[in-house]
């Protein structure tokens, strides 16, 4: 039975001067190394979360109270109680940053101005003496003079106009007077753009004195203003006069940088009552890109002393709390710690923490109404802490000090209001002063703080409490009652004047805003012609290097190298010049079944054979050896059923017999649990090569036995032999190197990496003996390559060491490495005799004579920073390896001729149309043209040609045409194909090429085209060219490659320190895919001088950014203005306001809102398993994997108010009425396909009609990705990609959520019934799909 809800008539909170509910909610946006930690992760949390949920409700005489607070108490005497004693700070940055100043390295042509009455989440102070009120507003910061609540208010209609003290492309936000109030501390991110705290001087007049406008009070001013922001636009470089005059502009010209954070950053300045020293959260990455905080002290010079931070300069005063049983090496994973920091006297701090993540990792959809915060205090010099306010009920969080430090005043959540709280220090009693606060953030990591910071009016004889709430900034009377406490002034004094009032404002905002990133992408033309494969995985060399052999697109291949050769310096891997005329394609390896998948290839030593594997989705894998001279092809015989990978064969023995060695690995995501998961890991056989004379037949593998050892088969696994010898194995995973032998199973590991994707060692002379090595000798005799942070790296012998672990940081790499890779590379192997080095980058095979390094020695001792690339690269070869698939659409004409070719009744007229499909009698909304008038036709048709729509018209359009497939709509809606434009998957790191049950479900939903924000550079090219190649059915697949990392995860963390390094980012994604990679994602980046960098590399390349919003509020705007394509995610304040409605809707930049898992709350998906029987859902049943069904089964009740997503899609809905493109991303979240509809269903919920809804998911989703040439219409010359909808289905006025009822689907012309999934033309067919469901 299916809940409906009309959200208009959900309760609200009383102040909202909106009608929108003022919910909220937040969710970690996909990120990972590889999908095995991702699942180790998630059986972490569920024991943790387990266990918790024990000690809270099933152990007796436990005070959840007392266990926090014991957590949290104690004496921190010296260093060695200090959990942070031994954590160094010194990974990340990998390099010092070239220089680069946000305001004049990136162009701003565009200016953006606009008055506004409302404001968001305005964070404020107000001045010691005169009540001066400052706050920020989209980025700048503003003066709203003390006369506007003390006096009479001036201005238009009794609004106080707010003027600019602070303006210009830096991002400044936390303003914060000092107790004399002479001077302001603020955080920016001027400069680099990593956020810092600065002071400036305070005038005492005021802010008529600190109105920036009166530097531009001429004319001639004005001129020059505009004349400078208009040179730099164009990139010429500013003089020092100019700049000068710029700061002077914004406001800024005699401030002061107190804290020099190049990647960590500082939040909330709260100064000492001394005036000398600041307090303030500095915000730690763990691998995850959620901050966790640490309070700093930071000295303030005087004013204008002109003094250098040193970078990291500061105190550290409170550390994170180590969770139970971690040490202190554990540190930096702490994902939970301490904020809003504030003095309490000379030497205490009172500040507030998350304590129900007390395991160590962040967790999303926390029950609010529990309490997720609480509020504490230390003396700095005892160590005693103490909780001042319990997080349940409610939570606790922003804590505000009175000016005579006897009142404590924070927010909470009580029931379905947000309450403002006093709580007495004194007496220990707590007032609930007013419930009409916005309701609160610390449901999600809130950077920007939980609640806008706010602030005790300076008047001890009318005191209040002046803060932001519901778009407004409110004045909040107060009185003493007969204890002494503060409280609410109208209840002390039953007087009704003295309730909450609105400080009326008016503000003139004004933002330079760059270029919004667009780029356009003819689909249809790079798929009409022959599709270059040009992402390639599993490569193997021969033993000297001469040949390759690798996988792509489901097949294997191998390649004479040098027939190709290109030359290293000049080599352009985006640009497909670099495919002459004369190469010579790679050549696919000889095989027994055309149309199945095939992988794993690996050369015999001494032959001429290869040995690939071939995959079947009933049986699972087969080996075929394969002779390369004659094409013969021989079955191996005597494998068991599993899923087998990585087979290698010895060096012939005396007697001909050879060993050989693989994998078996266990489930995986496409091949689900169910069917032979027993003993995986290293098995060991003997094979006897057939004679080149033997005709085709069958080789058998005998005695084959289970090796006992500890890899990790669903890593990384890449085999070798010993020196050739038939006796011991090399097991090479992503961070280690086992030796293995295959006679005890005995092991050790000879080699570990930190954070590296691959390992590899030569297998020729590349260690010493199992003896010597245990007699101390751990020193190699051979080298090792890897691949660490994307680049392939070669490590000489005299620097490979067992006991410690490689990776590519400057100053902790091993001696003298060498970097290989000019913009990254992947799949990287010896050669058997260990002569050469190879891997891949896009459809170019690199190699490299190891000789040759011997000339680039110095070079490489002297840089330090890039391993001497620069000279390395010249030593190089590059062979283009030239493979290509027939385009589908060609295929598709091909499979629609032959029946009539081969049929009794062929005709001329017949043949021409045979790859003819016409719907008639149609509903068809066309998308075209974005208006609903236009875009709507009844009884119309739809001609298709060879997968591309060819007419559009009334019932007599394709009239005539004899032999063309005709479907009857019978009134039914034709739509374009559904568009998700954030969507996520897991089985693309899968190891076999197995029909993806996942795409299948996509498809069967009408998504016809997906968009995933993070996945595997070169894997997500490998799947979709196995889609494109029709070796499975699925959407066409676009993706970012992997995200571009802020965080400190060791394997895909990037700086972005130099354009150099942007660069190479965008180049190792786009080689992957070609004209199918458009987007990058920049994720979390901590410097805006990186992502500034990368959207200007990304000018150059012809990329789209589309940034994790990472629940940043202030990052999030800075997105906007600099001209990113999209925000992932909704911005983390729920209910938007002017400021930010206007500034988002005007740039230019689309919303992906993701209600799904939205920020603030309850997640979206929740809701949906909550009311419908997910698990029993016949066609859910027929399409995805049981196991996630009934994952799904339970989900506990949770109040509407505990949703933010409502709200969220209202601002979204606001704002698309004001001109945004809104998109349909559903996050991948189960069940894939119907998701999507529920996320639909959620854009509708905040006043979007069903035609909006439908322009988002398919229109408005192809303009913003440059795609609408091709896609996202219904329209003459665009690819076929449809949905039709059954008749008696009206998608303009019923149910949005029925949308998931849907009879056909369409994709490039191909037709499937939507219900089953069988293909219904040109070819009637149903695939196979893995038995991965037990019933």
């Amino acid at each position: 039975m299916v809940l409906e809800t009309d959200v208009s008539n959900s309760e609200k909170a009383p102040t909202t001067t909106k009608e929108v509910l003022t919910y909220y909610t937040t969710r970690h946006s996909y990120q990972t190394k590889s999908r095995r930690l991702r699942l180790a992760a998630v059986k972490i949390v569920t024991c943790l979360c387990l266990a918790s949920w024990v000690y809270r409700f099933a152990l007796p005489d436990h005070s959840v109270t007392l266990f926090f607070r014991a957590k949290y108490s104690g004496a921190l005497l010296d260093d060695r109680d200090d959990p942070a004693s031994e954590f160094a700070d010194d990974d990340f940055p990998l390099r010092a940053h070239e220089p680069w100043d946000i305001s004049v390295d990136f162009p701003y042509p565009r200016t953006l101005s606009y008055e506004v009455t409302e404001g968001t989440w305005l964070r404020l102070d107000v001045h010691p003496v005169s009540g001066d009120i400052v706050f920020d507003m989209a980025g700048d910061v503003y003066c709203l003079p003390g006369d506007a609540y003390l006096g009479v208010a001036g201005g238009v209609g009794g609004r106080t106009e707010a003027v600019p003290v602070l303006t210009g492309v830096p991002h400044d936000a936390d303003p914060r007077f000092s107790p004399s109030g002479d001077r302001l501390a603020f955080k920016s991110d001027a400069g680099l753009g990593a956020d810092n705290l600065w002071v400036m001087p305070w005038a005492a007049d005021g802010c008529t004195a600190m109105d920036v406008r009166a530097h531009v009070s001429s004319s001639y001013e004005l001129e020059l203003k505009i004349h400078d922001e208009e040179q730099l636009a164009r990139g010429i470089q500013e003089t020092n006069e100019k700049k000068l005059r710029r700061l002077t502009m914004e406001g800024r010209v005699n401030a002061q940088r107190i804290t020099n954070e190049t990647y960590n950053w500082v939040s909330d300045p709260r100064w000492h009552p001394s005036g000398d020293k600041i307090v303030a959260t500095k915000w730690y990455y763990s691998r995850r890109s959620l901050g966790a905080g640490e309070g700093w002290e930071f000295p303030v010079p005087a004013v204008h002393a002109q003094s250098q931070v040193e970078a990291g300069a500061g105190k550290r005063l409170v550390s994170k709390s180590l969770p139970m049983g971690w040490t202190k090496a554990d540190y930096v994973e702490q994902q939970v710690g301490h904020e809003q920091f504030i003095w309490a006297g000379d030497d205490a701090l009172i500040y507030a923490g998350n304590v129900r993540d007390i395991d160590g990792s962040y967790t999303y959809s926390k029950d609010v109404h529990q309490g997720i915060y609480a509020i504490f205090q230390r003396n700095l010099t005892t160590g005693v802490e103490k909780t001042l306010v319990d997080a349940f009920p409610g939570g606790a969080s922003r804590p505000i000090l009175s000016r005579d430090a006897r009142t404590l005043a924070f927010v909470r959540r009580v029931r379905d209001k947000e309450a403002l709280v006093l709580k007495d220090l004194n007496t220990g009693t707590l007032h609930h002063i007013w419930h009409g606060l916005t309701y609160d953030l610390s449901t999600i990591y809130a950077p920007m703080g939980t609640y806008p910071s706010f602030a005790f009016t300076p008047s001890s004889s009318s005191p209040g409490i002046i803060i932001w709430a519901a778009g407004q900034i409110w004045q909040v009377p107060l009185a003493r009652n007969a204890e002494g406490e503060l409280v609410a002034a109208s209840r002390a004094t039953d007087d009704t004047d003295l309730m909450p009032k609105v400080i009326p404002f008016t503000a003139q905002i004004s933002k330079k805003l760059a270029e919004t990133r667009r780029t356009k992408t003819d689909v249809r033309k790079f798929e009409s012609g022959p599709q270059r494969v040009r992402a390639f995985t599993q490569l193997a060399l021969d033993e000297s290097g001469e040949h390759a052999a690798f996988s792509g697109a489901g097949q294997t291949w191998v390649q004479a190298l040098g027939d190709s050769l290109v030359d290293p310096i000049t080599l352009d891997p985006i640009d497909d010049a670099n495919f002459l005329g004369t190469s010579k394609p790679a050549r696919r390896i000889p095989h027994l079944h055309p149309s199945a998948g095939y992988y794993s290839p690996s050369f015999v030593p001494a032959s001429s054979f290869i040995l690939h594997a071939r995959w079947d989705n009933t049986h699972f894998s087969f080996l075929e050896l394969a002779d390369l001279e004659s094409g013969k092809v021989w079955e191996v015989v005597g494998l068991p059923k599993g899923r087998w990978f990585g087979a290698v064969v010895s060096d012939s023995a005396g007697n001909g017999v050879r060993t050989a060695v693989l994998v078996k690995t266990g489930g995986d995501v496409l091949t689900g649990n169910v069917v032979a998961t027993a003993q995986t890991g290293v098995w060991v056989g003997d094979i006897t090569l057939p004679s080149h004379s033997c005709s085709d037949g069958t080789v058998e593998l005998t005695e084959l036995r289970y090796i006992q050892s500890s890899i990790d088969p669903s890593d990384v696994v890449k085999l070798s032999f010993v020196d050739g010898k038939s006796s011991e194995i090399l097991v090479q995973q992503s961070d280690s190197v086992l030796r293995v032998s295959l006679r005890d199973g005995t092991e050790e590991v000879v080699a570990r990496g930190k954070g590296t994707d691959e390992l590899v060692f030569s297998p020729s002379r590349s260690m010493p003996s199992m003896t010597s090595r245990l007699a101390g000798h751990n020193q190699a005799t051979g080298g090792a390559a890897f691949v660490s942070l994307f680049h392939v790296y070669y490590a000489s012998p005299s620097s490979v060491d067992s006991g410690k672990a490689m990776w590519a940081k400057p100053g902790k790499a091993p001696k003298n490495l060498a970097r290989l890779s000019g913009d990254g590379g992947h799949d990287v192997v010896f050669s058997s005799d260990g002569s050469v080095i190879g891997w891949f980058l896009g459809p170019y095979l690199h190699t490299l004579q190891l000789s040759r390094l011997s000339s680039c020695t110095g070079t490489i001792e002297a840089d330090t920073s890039n391993f001497g690339i620069d000279c390395v690269r010249g030593l190089l070869d590059v062979t283009a390896v030239d493979v290509a698939y027939t385009p589908d659409v060609q295929r598709l004409s091909n499979e629609a001729y032959r029946p009539i070719v081969d049929g009794p009744q062929r005709s001329i007229a017949a043949e021409s149309n045979a790859d003819v499909v016409i719907i008639h009698n149609a509903t068809v909304l066309s998308m075209e043209n974005g208006v609903l008038t236009q875009d709507l036709r009844l009884g119309a048709s739809v001609v298709i040609r060879s997968g591309v729509v060819e007419a559009v018209g009334g019932p007599n359009v394709g009239e005539g045409l004899m032999g063309a497939f005709e479907i009857d709509a019978e009134g039914g809606y034709v739509v374009p194909g559904f568009i998700d434009s954030h969507a996520h998957w897991a089985g693309t790191e899968d190891k076999y090429p197995a029909t993806s049950w996942e795409m299948q479900a996509f498809l069967a939903y009408g998504v016809t085209t997906l968009h995933n924000p993070s996945l595997h550079n070169s894997l997500g090219y490998v799947e979709r060219g196995r889609i494109e190649s029709g070796l499975i059915a699925g959407p066409r697949l676009f993706h970012t490659g992997a995200v571009i990392y802020g965080a400190s995860d060791y394997s895909i963390h990037q700086d972005i320190a130099s354009m150099r390094e942007a660069r190479e980012a965008l180049i190792r994604i786009k080689a992957e895919g070609g004209d199918a990679s458009w987007s990058y994602k920049n994720y979390n980046l901590p410097t805006r001088a990186a992502r500034q960098r990368l959207l200007t590399a990304a000018r150059q390349v012809g990329m789209l950014c589309v940034p994790e919003g990472g629940m940043n509020y202030d990052w999030d705007l800075t997105y906007i203005i600099d001209g990113m394509t999209t925000i992932e995610h909704n911005i983390p304040v729920s209910v938007l306001y002017d400021d930010i409605l206007t500034l988002y809707t005007m740039s230019g930049t689309g919303s992906t809102p993701t209600h799904i898992v939205d920020y603030g709350g309850m997640f979206g998906e929740q809701y949906l398993w909550a009311t419908e029987d997910i698990p029993n859902d016949p066609k859910l049943r027929t399409h995805t994997r049981h196991d996630t069904l009934e994952g799904i089964s339970e989900s506990t009740s949770r109040p509407f108010n505990s949703m933010a997503l409502w709200n969220v899609s209202a601002s979204v809905a606001n704002m698309v009425h004001r001109g945004l493109r809104a998109h349909i991303g559903a996050h991948g979240e189960p069940p894939l396909g119907l998701m999507y509809h529920q996320e639909m269903f959620y854009a509708k919920a905040g006043g979007l009609s069903n035609y909006e809804v439908i322009r988002a998911a398919t229109a408005d989703a192809a303009i913003t990705f440059g795609l609408f040439d091709s896609l996202g219409s219904i329209s003459g010359g665009k690819l076929a990609d449809l949905v039709i909808f059954p008749p008696g289905f009206d998608l303009l006025q019923d149910n949005i959520r029925h949308t998931r009822y849907i009879r056909y689907v369409v994709r490039g012309g191909r037709i499937w019934d939507a219900e089953t999934m069988e293909e219904v033309w040109p070819i009637k067919r149903k695939q196979v799909l893995p038995p991965f469901n037990a019933e």
